[in-house]
């Protein structure tokens, strides 16, 4: 089973957040914050969506950061997925 986004939608997959601080503390489950940092597994056509062009602008395996409350979270088969409008996302990642 896949997903598979639709208009101008993304699928994103959490990337693990780190569960010690720098200093070396150990973080409960629930202190921790769960990151924005995404990458981005599936991505919708794009084309015309609320009467305007919309042109894809991520592509599947992009590493991004996403706006903090956005999109929708979704499981399927045991693994987490964020479904955002591309426009919640905010930057790309590059190395």
């Amino acid at each position: 089973m896949k997903l598979v986004p639709l208009g101008d939608k993304v699928v994103l997959k959490q990337l693990v957040a780190e569960e010690t601080t720098k200093s070396g503390i150990v973080l409960p489950g629930q202190a921790k914050e769960k990151p924005q940092q995404a990458e981005v597994v599936a991505v919708g056509p794009g084309g015309v969506v609320d009467g305007k062009e919309v042109t894809m602008q991520v592509k599947v395996g992009d590493k991004v950061i996403f706006s903090k409350y956005s999109g929708t979270e979704v499981k399927l088969e045991e693994v987490e997925y964020i479904v955002v409008k591309q426009n919640d996302i905010v930057a790309v990642v590059e190395d």
